[in-house]
């Protein structure tokens, strides 16, 4: 079965080095986790080395999205120009292979201005289809009205928006996950707990804030199974009355605007539960390589339980309506071409 993995990271040597020298303080302190074992090495490869990779493990095709923070946090000159060389270079990706790869696109957020013209700019990019993106830049939530245009243009462009987890705020990671020695107290704010729970509020915040009222077509992929709000959404939706003007419940709006990834999570557990509260419709796989690695048997496995229409549609017909990628042909071979070259600029412009 054909396999697509929709949140696969990569960066840049220029945006490693800009973040790790940024001062104390300043900087984002989940950069550190970008350095167990070979991970540094497979981030910086969007290459060969990682259709190997993709090959080893039986993914067909890589949907690349820089790995966090992003440039969120940087300052705005570093961050559009950070932003606007990662982009050209995704897309100097999906022009070498076409058939293997597609790519978010990165937007500097600390400028909600440039962030826009940067999203118009790339609206022709080759192989860009979705949005990465983060909760909050610096102490402006992603609902703040600032960037209302460019959720706007992303509804209206077909790109949807994957919410990523970020560190906490320096106050909140002090009241809430200090007291440890550092790596735990890292642990406890990022991959342990905290940046799920800064995810899943900035989706709350913006279904309450009625963003998606304002933009209907606005799409929006919440990893890590709903970043825990998927889980507590029996209690969220309970703040349906006290939002002023929403259309439907907090709960209705992951049947209409929320998706649901994996993140190399693949737990039939997890998979049940989450199927309580949303459809096989709205679950896309994603591997979070290279900080997970999964392969043929871990897929298929995760699978099983599933009737064959709805295991398709995880391993990659959602993600194929999602991201407007064409299936698959029926050609020989060990990876079937997803587009010709003349496909890959129509995926860049995502209209229609």
């Amino acid at each position: 079965m054909r396999v697509i993995a929709i949140e696969e990271h990569w960066t840049t040597p220029e945006l490693d080095r800009a973040l790790r020298e940024r001062p104390v303080g300043a900087r984002d302190e989940s950069v550190a986790l970008n350095d167990r074992g070979d991970v540094p090495a497979r981030l910086l490869d969007i290459g060969a080395g990682r259709v190997e990779a993709m090959d080893a493990a039986g993914v067909d095709v890589q949907v690349l999205a820089l790995a966090p923070p992003g440039t969120h946090g940087l300052p705005v000159g570093e961050a559009v120009a950070l932003s606007g060389a990662a982009n050209d270079r995704a897309g100097e990706a999906v022009r070498r292979h076409p058939d293997r790869l597609r790519a978010m696109t990165t937007l500097p957020m600390s400028d909600p201005d440039a962030a826009l013209a940067e999203l118009r700019r790339t609206a022709d990019l080759p192989g860009h289809v979705g949005i990465m993106s983060y909760g909050r830049c610096g102490d402006r939530p992603l609902d703040d009205p600032a960037y209302d245009e460019v959720l706007a243009t992303a509804a209206e462009l077909r790109r949807p928006v994957f919410l990523h987890p970020q560190i906490p705020p320096d106050a909140v990671r002090e009241a809430s996950y200090g007291g440890f020695a550092p790596d735990l107290s890292l642990g406890l704010a990022t991959f342990g707990w905290g940046w799920h729970v800064e995810a899943g509020l900035a989706a709350l915040r913006l279904v309450l804030r009625g963003t998606f009222d304002r933009h209907p077509d606005l799409q929006v992929v919440l990893g890590h199974w709903g970043e825990l709000l998927l889980f507590w959404l029996d209690r969220a939706d309970r703040l349906s009355g006290l939002a002023p003007g929403l259309r439907q419940r907090v709960a209705e709006y992951f049947t209409t605007n929320i998706h649901i990834a994996t993140s190399g999570m693949l737990s039939p557990r997890l998979l049940r539960h989450a199927l309580e509260h949303t459809s096989t419709d709205r679950v896309l796989l994603s591997g979070d390589y290279p900080f997970h690695r999964i392969d043929a048997a871990a897929v298929s496995g995760f699978l099983a339980a599933l009737p064959p229409e709805d295991q398709a549609k995880i391993a990659h017909t959602n993600a194929e309506k999602l991201y407007g990628l064409a299936p698959a042909p029926s050609v020989s071979g060990a990876h079937a071409q997803v587009h010709s070259v003349s496909g890959v600029q129509q995926a860049g412009t995502r209209r229609g």
